[in-house]
């Protein structure tokens, strides 16, 4: 392309280039690049000539060429599909007529922050250094699936999509794309689909204070998404599913202040993921299902009130949960579960309340797992369980049978101080002791001699069988209450 074919504008562009210049076309600092499709030639660039700068475009010796444009009006299409550049793309706070298309470009560096597109075609780029497009706006999908950016993704402030209008498509793919540093996306908005399934970042990712709009459908989804550090979602508003299953997160995923809402759905969808710790913190409870199955985390920082109704969390595993809590306020999640009764749930939040040194906490958690249990059983097969709840707490209330004990000696050894049972042989019973003949009868191995010597009649005599009966009952479910302990040992 010759410069004798250029307008005005685009010869400024043209000079600039081989210096790495900035060519400033706005009239203030507060240019809104959305109102660019009004902008006269005079700020008009044909995207033929940026290509054309782009791929053979002059330089000089001693000199790093590069494109460095704001605010400029760039009609046509942008192709660079396949191309090799050698030198910085910048072009901030442009309005772009139609989508560029840089499938498969190997770029240095691409800068479009705060500019205004149709959307961006860029699967399998490359690119040396950083993709920017912090506060970009655009009503179509951004296209980088399979992407490997040597640097990082920053897309702050942008917005995708917009309320009116229902992208078919994802509007953020970025499924198998490698990204060699960060995602930065804090105070992102986007209508519709963010979709980063096995991608794969070497830091973190950032959506604090991100809006997902996608009600009814997929908000994030993000399988077998790896990151190396962190995904940071504090005060994320997600409207629609969060598919984050299989993902891998040595450090956290933080949804502290966040707000998750798809109602008649799975809210969130981490199952059989490995996460380090993930943070609930102070984060308004969820509208909708969480699944969190085969999921292992080191920390769980979550409290009840923000559990939904519904909750999948078999094979879940945990090391600890805070904050620490009594283990009554805990037990409600387990009845929440979809599949019903899972003895392994409860054996876990044992497991964590031991790791936290109560001990008493976990011998309630292990109460309530066989009261659970009881529920499933036949209603004959109940009955002996009831009577290990109510008389030793299936031994986990051991000073229980202590009191029903001392209640049932002090009944029969006044029952019988009252009236002494006649002996059953004459001048040779020993002296009658009422507190020992009620032990004699409650304790079905050890004796003192009276219950032997002395039958009572009548009324006494049913509450003489009363004793024995209950007695013998005491010292099964004590005796089965300890073995269960000792075998927990």
């Amino acid at each position: 392309m010759e410069i004798t074919d250029l307008t005005p504008a685009e010869r400024r562009v043209w000079r600039a280039f081989p210096l790495d210049e900035s060519v400033d076309f706005r009239e203030g600092a507060d240019d809104d690049p959305e109102s660019g499709g009004s902008w006269g030639p005079e700020r008009t660039i044909r995207a033929e000539v940026l290509r054309a700068l782009l791929l053979d475009g002059p330089t000089r010796d001693g000199e790093v060429a590069g494109l460095k444009l704001i605010g400029a009006r760039i009609t046509g299409e942008l192709r660079l599909k396949y191309g090799a550049v050698e030198h910085a793309v910048r072009l901030r706070s442009c309005h772009f007529e139609r989508t560029p298309q840089l499938y498969g470009a190997r770029l240095r560096v691409l800068v479009l922050s705060r500019s205004v597109l149709p959307g961006l075609t860029a699967g399998a780029l490359h690119t040396e250094g950083v993709l920017r497009m912090t506060e970009c706006r655009t009503t179509g999908p951004v296209r980088l699936a399979g992407a490997q950016i040597a640097g990082g993704l920053f897309l702050d402030g942008a917005r995708l999509g917009t309320p009116d209008t229902r992208c078919e498509e994802p509007l953020l793919q970025l499924n198998h794309a490698v990204i060699g540093a960060d995602v930065q996306a804090k105070r992102l908005v986007a209508h519709g689909q963010l979709r980063l399934n096995e991608a794969t970042v070497a830091g973190q990712v950032n959506l604090d204070d991100s809006a997902l709009h996608a009600p009814g459908g997929i908000a994030l989804h993000a399988e077998n998404l790896s990151v190396g550090n962190d995904l940071h979602a504090m005060r994320l508003r997600a409207q629609g599913h969060v598919n984050l299953s299989g993902a891998r997160m040595p450090r956290h995923l933080n949804l502290a202040y966040a707000r998750l809402s798809h109602p008649g759905g799975q809210a969130l969808r981490a199952s059989s993921c490995v996460i380090g710790e993930l943070w609930f913190r102070e984060a308004a409870p969820v509208e909708g299902d969480v699944n969190l199955r085969r999921s292992q985390i080191d920390l769980l920082h979550i409290r009840p009130e923000v559990w939904p109704d519904r909750v999948k969390i078999d094979g879940l595993s945990y090391r600890s949960l805070a904050p620490h809590l009594p283990a009554e306020e805990r037990l409600p999640l387990l009845e929440r579960e979809v599949e019903g009764y899972l003895p392994a749930s409860y054996e876990q939040l044992t497991t964590a309340y031991r790791a936290a040194g109560d001990e008493a906490a976990a011998r309630t958690v292990q109460l309530a797992k066989l009261r659970r249990h009881r529920r499933t059983l036949p209603r004959y097969a109940r009955v002996w369980g009831h009577l290990q709840d109510v008389t030793v707490g299936y031994g986990f209330r051991p000073l229980r049978a202590a009191g029903w004990l001392s209640a049932l000696l002090l009944t029969g050894a006044v029952a019988f101080a009252l009236h002494h049972p006649r002996p059953l042989k004459s001048g040779e019973a020993p002296d009658f002791n009422p507190v020992f003949y009620t032990l004699d009868l409650l304790l079905p191995i050890i004796g003192f001699g009276q219950e032997s010597a002395f039958a009572p009649r009548g009324g006494y005599q049913w509450l003489s069988y009363l004793l024995i009966v209950t007695g013998w009952i005491l010292a099964t479910t004590t005796a089965a209450g300890i073995s269960r302990s000792l075998s927990r040992q």
